[in-house]
């Protein structure tokens, strides 16, 4: 077996992706990096060892190659091939948007009716109109 292995496979490889078209994509658009320097190109061979972060909006996921595959596989075997070594301050972003996204409505209350998301959008609008209010009387 090779001792490195092209980063837009493994990503595709280790299911962090599910084609390997968006691995390629995310590296060409910045959003990979591999023992923190930023790869453009889909291209760049990684080997055991190497640190792969992936930025995916909020967060930015780090894991640690623990073995190389260029063939996918089972969800049960990815552990053995990589390690999730992300930091808590960024899993701690993606459970408060979580917890932000799903807080608005009940469990079990079904999905927003039409009239929901209308009032939902004003209660939107009245917060972004009232925190970003100017006071130019002041100014005078």
């Amino acid at each position: 077996m090779n001792n490195t292995v092209r980063i837009d496979k493994w990503l595709w490889a280790v299911r962090l992706f599910k084609t390997r078209s968006l691995a390629a994509d995310a590296c060409k658009k910045g959003r990979i990096m591999v023992n923190n320097v930023p790869t453009s190109k889909p291209s760049k061979e990684i080997k055991v060892g190497d640190t792969i972060q992936v930025r995916k909006n909020p967060i930015t996921y780090s894991f640690k190659v623990l073995q190389l595959s260029e063939n996918r596989m089972g969800a049960k075997l990815v552990p053995d091939f990589m390690e999730n070594i992300t930091p808590k301050d960024q899993l701690d972003i993606f459970e408060i948007n979580k917890a932000a996204a799903f807080g608005l409505r009940d469990k079990g209350t079904g999905r927003p009716t039409k009239r929901d998301r209308r009032d939902i959008e004003n209660f939107a609008m009245q917060i972004s109109e009232n925190s970003f209010e100017w006071n130019l009387d002041e100014e005078e």
